[in-house]
C-alpha cells in the first residue's frame, strides 16, 4: 500500500516567493498612485504660492473671483463690485487665464 505524503514534494522557498511578488506590488503602487498624488500637491503649493492681487481664480467649490488680498493662509476674493468672501488658499482650486470672468458675463 502506498502513502498519499510519499510523492509529495514539500513547500520551500516560501518567503522568497512572497517578496517576489510582494515588490512588484508595491513598485507599481507607487509609480501609479503615490507618484502623481505627490507631484499634484507639490503643483497646486506653487500655485497656491504664487497668487498675487488681482488673478482670477476658481475655488474647489467651483465658485469664480478676482484675489482682491492674500493674508498668510487666506485670500479675499471679489465676486462682483463690492461683494467679497474671504477663503482659505488651500480651497484655490485652480487659477484661470486673465479676461474669463469678463467673457462669462458678456
Amino acid at each position: 500500500m502506498l502513502l498519499a505524503t510519499a510523492g509529495a514534494a514539500p513547500q520551500g522557498g516560501g518567503l522568497m516567493s512572497f517578496l517576489v511578488m510582494f515588490v512588484p506590488l508595491i513598485l507599481i503602487m507607487y509609480f501609479m498612485m503615490i507618484r502623481p498624488q505627490q507631484k499634484k500637491m507639490k503643483q497646486h503649493k506653487e500655485m497656491m504660492g504664487g497668487l498675487e492681487k488681482g488673478d482670477e481664480v476658481m475655488t474647489t467649490g467651483g465658485i469664480i473671483g478676482k484675489v482682491s488680498k492674500i493674508k498668510e493662509d487666506y485670500v479675499v476674493l471679489s465676486l462682483s463690485e463690492g461683494m467679497e468672501i474671504k477663503f482659505q488658499k488651500a480651497s484655490i482650486a485652480q487659477t484661470l487665464p486673465k479676461g474669463t470672468i469678463k467673457s462669462i458675463e458678456e
